[in-house]
C-alpha cells in the first residue's frame, strides 16, 4: 500500500548500469553461492521479504547500500556476526567478488540483492524494520549538471528513515566535500532523524579502510562520516 514514506520510483537513478563480464573466480562463486545467498529484486514476490526464514534465524537486519566489490561489505559482515547483513548492488560482477571474498572469510550471515535499493526498499522492506542502513562511498557525480542523480536526496533519505526502527542508524561516508555537505544538509532537514553528534561523526576504527579511500587521500580529498539515528 503506497504511503507518504513509499514514494514514486524515480525517473533518475543515482547509478550508471554497467556491463563487464565476471572474472572465473567471480563466476564460480555466483554459480555455487548465489541459489542461497542471492536474489534479484525484479524477481522478488510482491510484499515484504521474510529475512528471518531467509537467514534461518531472527537477528537485527543491517542493509548496506551500494556494496562495490564487496572489499568493506566482507569484513564488515565477518566482524558482525550477530547482525543479518544485506547487501544491495546493481553491478553482478561486484556480487560474484562479494562472495569470494565472503567465502574466505567464511561468512555466514550475509545476503545479497541485485538491484535498485529505492526499489526494494519501497517495495519490500517495511517501515520500522531495520536495524541500521550504511551508504559508504557512493558515486560522488561530482559535476553539478549531474548533483541531480546523487543518491543522498530529501525523499530518499526519509524513505530509508521510514525503514528503519526506533534508534536505528543510517551511516554515510564520502571523500567529496560538497557530497558530504549535501548529506549533511539533507540528513539534517530530516525531521525523523538526529545526528548523533554536532556535525561530522569521528571516522570509526571499524571501517576498514578501501583502496578508494587511500587513493583519495593521496589526492588530497579527506573521507567524512555520518552517523544520524531514527528519533
Amino acid at each position: 500500500m503506497e504511503s507518504e514514506h513509499q514514494p514514486r520510483l524515480r525517473s533518475v537513478v543515482s547509478y550508471v548500469q554497467r556491463g563487464g563480464r565476471m572474472t572465473v573466480g567471480q563466476q564460480r562463486a555466483w554459480e555455487e553461492h548465489w541459489p542461497a545467498l542471492g536474489r534479484k529484486v525484479a524477481e522478488l514476490p510482491e510484499g515484504p521479504i521474510d529475512f528471518g526464514a531467509w537467514f534461518g534465524r531472527e537477528a537485527p537486519v543491517l542493509l548496506e547500500i551500494g556494496s562495490g566489490m564487496g572489499e568493506t561489505t566482507s569484513q564488515l559482515a565477518a566482524a558482525a556476526p550477530e547482525l543479518n547483513y544485506v547487501a544491495v548492488e546493481v553491478y553482478e560482477p561486484g556480487l560474484g567478488q562479494l562472495m569470494l571474498r565472503a567465502e574466505k572469510l567464511g561468512v555466514r550471515n550475509l545476503r545479497l540483492i541485485n538491484g535498485d535499493a529505492v526499489v526494494l526498499l519501497t517495495r519490500h522492506v517495511p517501515e520500522n524494520s531495520l536495524h541500521g542502513v550504511r551508504i559508504f562511498f557512493p558515486d560522488p557525480w561530482p559535476k553539478k549538471r549531474h548533483h541531480k542523480r546523487r543518491l543522498v536526496q530529501p525523499e530518499f533519505v526519509a524513505l530509508v528513515a521510514s525503514r528503519l526502527e526506533p534508534g536505528g542508524t543510517l551511516h554515510l561516508a564520502t571523500d567529496w566535500e560538497n557530497y558530504a555537505e549535501q548529506m549533511l544538509e539533507v540528513c539534517s532537514g530530516e525531521p525523523s532523524l538526529k545526528n548523533r553528534y554536532d556535525d561530522w561523526a569521528p571516522r570509526p576504527g571499524w571501517r576498514p579502510v578501501t583502496k578508494f579511500e587511500n587513493r583519495a587521500r593521496e589526492e588530497g580529498r579527506i573521507s567524512r562520516d555520518l552517523i544520524f539515528e531514527r528519533r
